[in-house]
């Protein structure tokens, strides 16, 4: 209830003005039994009907009913406003907290588990404020009104409603007590199953290839399970409380009508008329009620308040600083000559594990305009050390330099605006192929983006293209072969115009002959800058200026091709493993 309270803390104007409208529904119900109780008291019998006091009540009747229907309906238009304008505004700061997050903290939890918050949480939480508000505050309001009223009729029978009404409390607080930690255990599992779900369609390819389709079945149907079990734990625990409740006002009920009778049947019951018994009856009635439609209510706000746990939770989680960014306008044209700078890295030390050390003592300079290749095995460190170098993760120890500044005195923005990386993957958003090549500079124009594509060797397919630069594209797309989006890829560099160069394994998912013209158009790229070569394809390597040759987070060995061929170390044995047999 803190996390929502908080939540609603924007929108306290509103809400206060919601509780007006909802006082209003409340005095115009609550008016009108002592209304119908007078109307029965004007009905004393044969021939001693008062017809002018009837006809009086009754359009006083009408107009309570129709002020009270007209704010019940501006109130419920004013608290779905709220309602969903916070439901948005919550999930505009769920995205704007993805782009600030540390890459460690995504690569460590499942994009399924971000979109559960995002998108299932906010949903319930949604229904949960909604009911609260059309519920809750008007519920409350119907009972401390319908207590006013009932005073005013009569207190014996007032202080009897007081008297059971605790064990209708004590019933609903022992249950709703359960059910929070039921509906977060909810929230958790079905996190879980929607993450799993995430994992599996989008390696539906890679499941089938493997015959993984049972297992991945008999996976899903185990959180299925949990999500299903947790689900109707939670249902069976929140579905007590209106039952409950209910139990313990119908007995409140029939106290107060059996106690009521005997007074209008008795001597002392002088001036408790049927009329007034009927309209207390009514106060029985509506004052119960309440509690029955709150402890549906509370069941509801206990799911949707372990869900705002997990939103405040998401949203409170610590952010990288990127207050400070670089301009498009303050990157140089591509066809300027850009002096690349030089590249320190002085005795840096890193590790996932603070038990196990990764990166040891690192150390190397690069000049600008400068090839350095970075080989070694798989799990050696190559593609640890390039998220080191953008500060995708932070150095345990030592320093990283660019152009003498140490990168932990630049904004994340200043420091990524220098480099420029093409990965193994590439990803191409659902947007033209325009918008693809100009997705770091959306403010370049249209001959600008011709020449990097040009530049890129781009420009020949995209002119064949249904819609040529206009054609709509997508993560996923068919359109474009592999080569293609790495074509892309290479044109948004050429684009950015950035001062240092990582590629990491960019040419191994393609042929040969493909991987010849990506190797034309990066070498275009790469005249001038200093780049880093993350590759095993000995054409990649072999014409570096220096090959660094990793293992075990450490360089053991470094520089040319041929230097390193001769010394007959780790390299040369990486080196005769991969082309066995063949002349190098």
């Amino acid at each position: 209830m803190k996390s929502i309270l908080k939540l609603l803390k924007p929108y306290t104007i509103p809400i206060l003005l919601g509780l007006l409208l909802a006082a209003g529904n409340v005095f115009a119900t609550l008016a009108m039994p002592v209304l119908f109780g007078s109307m029965i008291d004007g009905i004393i019998g044969p021939g001693q009907v008062n017809f002018s006091l009837l006809i009086r009540l009754s359009v006083i009747v009408a107009a309570c009913a129709a002020s009270g229907a007209l704010c019940q309906y501006v109130q419920t238009l004013l608290y779905n406003r709220i309602t969903f304008r916070l439901i948005g505004s919550l999930r505009d700061r769920g995205m704007e907290k993805i782009q600030k997050l540390p890459v460690s903290w995504l690569d460590t939890h499942p994009p399924g588990e971000v979109i559960s918050i995002l998108v299932a949480d906010a949903e319930q939480l949604s229904d949960g404020i909604l009911m609260g508000f059309t519920q809750f505050f008007t519920g409350a309001l119907t009972i401390v009104g319908t207590l006013i009223f009932m005073f005013s009729q009569d207190v014996r029978l007032s202080l009897l409603v007081l008297f059971i009404t605790p064990l209708s409390l004590f019933a609903a607080a022992m249950i709703a007590k359960r059910t929070h930690e039921m509906f977060r255990l909810q929230a958790e599992a079905r996190a879980k199953e929607t993450a799993l779900v995430e994992e599996f369609i989008g390696n539906e390819k890679l499941v089938k290839i493997l015959s993984y389709e049972k297992r991945a079945l008999e996976r899903f149907r185990m959180r299925n399970e949990e999500l299903r079990s947790s689900s109707l734990k939670a249902l069976f625990a929140s579905s007590l409380t209106n039952p409950g409740t209910r139990f313990v006002n119908n007995i409140m009920y029939a106290a107060v009508a059996c106690a009521g009778a005997f007074r209008v049947l008795s001597e002392n019951g002088a001036g408790f008329t049927v009329g007034a018994l009927t309209c207390f009856l009514s106060y029985a009635i509506q004052y119960t009620r309440p509690f029955n439609e709150i402890s549906g209510v509370f069941a509801e706000l206990q799911g949707a308040g372990a869900c705002a746990e997990r939103i405040m939770k998401f949203l409170s989680l610590e952010e990288v600083d990127i207050t400070q960014t670089i301009s498009a306008g303050s990157r140089v044209n591509i066809t300027q000559t850009i002096p690349s700078p030089a590249l320190a890295l002085r005795s840096i030390s890193f590790s996932y594990d603070p038990a196990r050390p990764f990166i040891r003592d690192l150390s190397f300079e690069a000049a600008s305009g400068k090839h350095i290749a970075i080989v070694g095995p798989t799990g050696c460190g190559k593609t640890t050390l390039m998220n080191l170098l953008l500060r995708f993760y932070p150095v345990s120890a030592g320093a990283i330099e660019v152009e003498g500044q140490e990168i932990s005195t630049l904004s994340p923005h200043a420091l990524r605006s220098r480099f420029g990386m093409v990965l193994q993957e590439t990803w191409i958003r659902r947007a033209t192929v325009r918008e693809n090549i100009a997705l770091g500079n959306e403010t370049a124009g249209e001959q600008e983006i011709i020449a990097a594509a040009r530049a890129s060797g781009a420009h020949e397919f995209i002119r064949f293209l249904p819609k040529g630069y206009d054609t709509m594209l997508g993560d996923g797309n068919t359109v474009l072969s592999e080569g293609q989006r790495q074509l892309l890829s290479i044109a948004r560099l050429f684009l950015l115009s950035p001062k240092i160069i990582l590629l990491d394994e960019a040419t191994s998912s393609i042929d040969t002959m493909t991987e010849k013209r990506i190797g034309e158009a990066l070498e275009k790229l790469m005249e001038g800058r200093l780049s880093l070569i993350v590759a095993h394809r000995l054409s990649t390597i072999r014409g570096a200026d220096e090959i660094l040759v990793m293992k075990d987070g450490a360089i053991i060995e470094r520089g040319r091709h041929e230097e390193l061929l001769s010394e007959g170390g780790f390299y040369a044995e990486l080196v005769r493993s991969q082309y066995a047999g063949i002349a190098i």
